[in-house]
């Protein structure tokens, strides 16, 4: 309430609220409804409504009015609905712009994903191995940056001979990470902060000490004998299959003799989706999730589900893409419509396949929106463009955006991807793509954001990504925890196929350890990790300098660039919806790329070495720049010189 002049007579008592206008024109008309008592100024003495104020004011043209409380409501609310009037027309413009590129709007395309690994993520009762109660207490650190979607790697029971991706009970939590009530609370807290939650689906393989498994496995005649897939065991191998993690992908089980099918770990036997009691157990697990609250399944392999019931042996060809040959089965995408059409098309849900030895031209099989299969698939096109194997080789940028280029035309307008540069199966994306020293971290970090941000397909980040994290030094193969390098020293050392030496090279730049090390969250002891004396991995000694709470503090940092580019990703249609075209594909420095739609057009332009280079780019004269990664940036003619490392977003005129 304003203060009344000295000495003068208050309002009448019944009125609730004053508000003191001045200096206000003698012939000023009341524009405010809804008020009940409508003042207009006049000659001392002056009236405030129908009630005068005496002694007259020595004010000039000033007034008092005196209204009812509900007044201010009424008024705001009709602002607050006119705000909501404009967002709504301004959505459905939107919408036919979208709608007239052959797209549909979903709350899934326009959400911005960030992966937990729990393990690795936040310790809260310092047994040095991170748990949900840990990651409800840093779930700030994620609403911060606007993100709308989680996904949860593994978090369920499982002996972790694959760290959570051997389940072992689909219903129950891993003791490690906490309880079920810890989990609805997670669920809980996600939802009070305006996001979702995805969890995943690992279903083409249980653990071995599954109950499944264990009837299974106990004789021929087993009712769940038919759960896995077995083979005679006195004519040999079955087959010439190898397993993700080196050797056979066939065991020979000492109860009955016979072999049973793995494409990872042996202690991870893969399901028969053939039977048809298989697949309606697995669909009963999903309704269980799914009615809990969870917001839809990021599924591990999903393309491995169906086999080729013949087994032949893989040609030496096939032998070179041998996930290719367990993605065809033949019965593939029978099983992911019907799993659409028994279960997922009841709820309002996310689905993300990890797509495994799917080609970019499979693409649609999957995602087309007629087909009802899946709303999006992990591609790994772009981050195996530097494997051969498990040993490491340059990538040329314009490989990799010639494969975003096939990828997003794989798509097409019917159809929806990701964009990810990481996750916990890929070393730390700054490595990857960007560069690790000390000069360029912060620079090429905040332009590979920049990239993935800005273009076509729902953008996933993972874990410590948003500060910049980098990769483990590692100096010996034994401080490697990974099941993977396990297999790799086993087929590749013992057998005289590599060094150690030259696996310990290549391990350090594509092991997925990397990705697993602790988060780091400030710069106390173990990164503010764990309170313990120890960690499951060891922390990255970066962690004095690369911390989140340093990256939060300073708000010209990595975290509030990647929060920037999420403002301005939610808020520009064209970044989401918009067609994708690469301005300059032959250009083995700059990635220039444009994202239209409608009247509006983006430019992304980015440098990815560490000289400055120059490039022309029509209709650049006057745009607005919306993101930099650079101070005080501004733009002439067409005409473009970037820096080291520098990423700019440009809204053209």
């Amino acid at each position: 309430m304003s203060q009344m002049p000295s000495g003068r007579q208050q309002p009448m008592a019944h009125h609730a609220c004053v508000i003191r206008l001045a200096p206000m024109p003698w012939h000023w008309q009341d524009k405010w409804r809804g008020l009940v008592a409508v003042g207009k100024a006049m000659p001392p003495p002056y009236a405030s409504g129908k009630h005068s104020v005496d002694p007259p004011l020595p004010f000039k043209n000033e007034i008092y009015l005196s209204f009812s409380c509900d007044c201010v409501a009424r008024a705001r609310e009709r602002k607050r609905h006119k705000r909501t009037n404009r967002r709504q027309i301004q959505s459905h413009r939107e919408t036919e712009m979208i709608e007239a590129e052959g797209q549909t709007r979903r709350w899934w395309k326009e959400a911005v994903a960030y992966q937990i690994y729990p393990r690795s993520f936040a310790d809260s009762n310092g047994d040095g191995i991170g748990d949900i109660p840990g990651i409800i207490e840093k779930l700030d650190h994620i609403a911060g940056l606007g993100i709308d979607v989680i996904w949860l790697s593994p978090h369920f029971d499982s002996p972790n001979a694959d760290n959570g991706y051997d389940i072992r009970d689909y219903r129950k939590v891993m003791t490690e990470f906490g309880t079920m009530a810890d989990f609805d609370r997670l669920l809980a807290a996600i939802k009070a902060r305006g996001m979702r939650l995805i969890i995943d689906l690992v279903v083409n393989h249980s653990s071995d000490e599954h109950e499944w498994f264990v009837e299974s496995r106990s004789s021929r005649d087993n009712p769940k004998r038919d759960y896995y897939i077995w083979r005679d065991g006195s004519k040999g191998v079955p087959n010439n299959f190898i397993s993700y993690f080196g050797g056979s992908a066939w065991e020979k089980d000492a109860a009955t003799g016979d072999y049973y099918l793995h494409y990872f770990a042996k202690k991870q036997p893969d399901l028969n989706w053939d039977n048809d009691a298989v697949r309606a157990e697995v669909y009963d697990l999903m309704r269980f999730w799914l009615d809990k609250g969870v917001s839809g399944f990021r599924m591990d392999v999903i393309p491995f589900i169906s086999k080729n019931f013949d087994f032949p042996d893989m040609t030496p060809d096939e032998m070179k893409d041998f996930a290719h040959v367990y993605a065809a089965g033949p019965r593939l995408h029978e099983y992911l419509k019907e799993m659409n059409r028994e279960v997922l098309s009841h709820y309002d849900v996310m689905t993300v396949g990890e797509a495994a030895g799917v080609h970019d031209v499979e693409t649609p099989l999957f995602v087309d929106e007629a087909r009802g299969e899946l709303n999006m698939i992990f591609n790994f096109a772009v981050v195996t463009l530097d494997r051969d194997g498990w040993r490491w080789k340059e990538r040329k940028l314009t490989d990799m955006k010639a494969t975003f280029a096939r990828l997003d035309r794989a798509v097409g307008a019917t159809g929806w991807n990701t964009v990810f540069l990481g996750n916990h199966d890929q070393p730390r994306a700054v490595n990857h793509f960007g560069d690790p020293s000390p000069e360029y971290r912060v620079l090429s970090a905040k332009a590979i954001a920049t990239m993935m941000l800005t273009m076509r397909g729902t953008p996933f980040i993972y874990q410590g990504e948003e500060i910049g994290m980098v990769n483990y030094p590692f100096t010996d193969l034994d401080q490697f925890d990974d099941i993977e390098v396990k297999g790799f020293r086993q087929d590749f050392i013992d057998t005289g196929k590599a060094t150690p030496e030259e696996l310990l090279e290549n391990l350090n730049k594509v092991c997925r350890d990397h990705a697993r090390t602790p988060m780091q969250w400030d710069d106390s002891a173990h990164a503010g990790f764990t309170t313990g004396d120890k960690t499951w991995l060891p922390v990255n000694p970066c962690y004095p300098d690369v911390n989140a709470a340093a990256a939060r503090a300073d708000d010209n940092s990595i975290y509030h660039h990647y929060r920037r580019l999420i403002t301005l990703r939610h808020k520009t249609p064209a970044l989401i919806y918009g067609h994708y075209a690469d301005l300059a594909p032959a250009d083995e420095r700059l990635y220039v790329f444009e994202r239209r739609l409608g009247d509006t057009r983006l430019v992304t332009a980015i440098n990815f070495t560490t000289e400055p280079a120059e490039i022309t780019i029509d209709g650049l004269a006057g745009a607005e720049v919306v993101s930099a990664n650079t101070e005080n940036r501004t733009i002439g003619g067409n005409r473009l010189t970037l820096g080291p490392w520098e990423a700019l977003v440009l809204r053209c005129l």
